[in-house]
């Protein structure tokens, strides 16, 4: 038995409507074709589907089998046809993001707060765990976006520019080195750095600085969350090097200070890597135009 599209809304056609010619009107065919579609259906069952002589027409228990199959496929393929269309027309889809720099969450979830207000039906997820292997997991496609600060030549992967940063020093106001006007490698001598539980290849302070200067700390300690490296900064139990967008509140605060990175400062860019194929889907260009305007506040502050 072939079973088609039309086969199950003619059925529900005739049942909601009671009688053939009602649902020949509702359905815009002539009654005869109708009539001619259901023998060919019945034909196939091998059974018949209707009551006959029965005023409004009724389902046999055979039919009452179809129709139950219309109600539970029809909604189904009335939804993907609209997923469909919203993927056409870039009113939904997916945006599964990624993140190599650990502390973007801050600036990340008011973008996509505001985002959310725009495209509802995108669907919208964060994943932390693919931090390391990013970027071979946008090519996947297993994710949409990736947020770096190190943009890579790669055929097929656009690295969209968001904002410039500072990454600054932070230490109690009590530390030694807040009599320092900047900070440099060799200060880091003998202290306890608080860091992200990031490889060190992905932490400024180490690639930009500490690295090429051939300078460990005297320990390093590893902490999740941002307000938990700032509780212990100011306890004195250590020293961190934070985005400027991290400390914009804090550094009025008479519990820390806040110095540059060197006597220049250590500038650095995050940059949104997508798809090329993405680009110019209109839920994706709102995402990168909301990361602009969130980028205009945080320099602003």
């Amino acid at each position: 038995m072939h079973i088609e599209f039309r086969h199950l809304r003619t059925i529900q056609a005739i049942h909601n409507a009671g009688g053939l010619a009602r649902a020949a009107e509702m359905m815009n065919i002539t009654q005869s074709a109708l009539s001619h579609q259901v023998k060919g259906l019945e034909d196939q069952a091998g059974v018949e589907l209707f009551v006959r002589r029965s005023k409004p027409l009724k389902l046999s228990p055979a039919g009452q089998r179809l129709l139950k199959l219309a109600e539970q496929v029809l909604p189904q393929v009335a939804a993907l046809q609209d997923e469909f269309s919203g993927l056409r027309d870039g009113s939904a889809g997916r945006m599964h993001i990624a993140i190599e720099c650990h502390a973007c969450f801050e600036w990340l979830f008011p973008v996509l707060e505001q985002f959310r207000r725009s495209f509802g039906e995108v669907d919208v997820d964060i994943r932390p765990g693919l931090a390391f292997d990013a970027l071979p997991a946008l090519l996947r496609q297993e994710v949409d976006l990736v947020v770096s600060s190190d943009p890579e030549e790669i055929t097929g992967v656009d690295f969209i520019e968001l904002f410039d940063y500072n990454a600054v020093f932070v230490a109690a106001s009590t530390h030694p080195l807040a009599q320092k006007p900047y900070v440099e490698a060799e200060d880091f001598r003998g202290q306890t750095l608080i860091t992200y539980p990031v490889e060190r290849s992905r932490l400024d302070v180490f690639s930009q600085l500490l690295i090429p200067a051939k300078v460990e700390p005297a320990s390093i300690r590893q902490v999740e969350l941002t307000a938990v490296i700032l509780l212990l900064v100011a306890s004195n139990r250590g020293i961190s090097v934070l985005p400027d967008w991290v400390v914009r509140e804090v550094k009025y605060s008479s519990d820390y200070v806040t110095r540059p990175l060197t006597k220049n400062g250590i500038t650095r860019r995050l940059y949104a890597a997508i798809r090329t194929e993405d680009r110019e889907k209109p839920f994706m260009q709102k995402l990168l135009a909301l990361a602009g305007q969130e980028a205009r506040k945080l320099q602003s502050v």
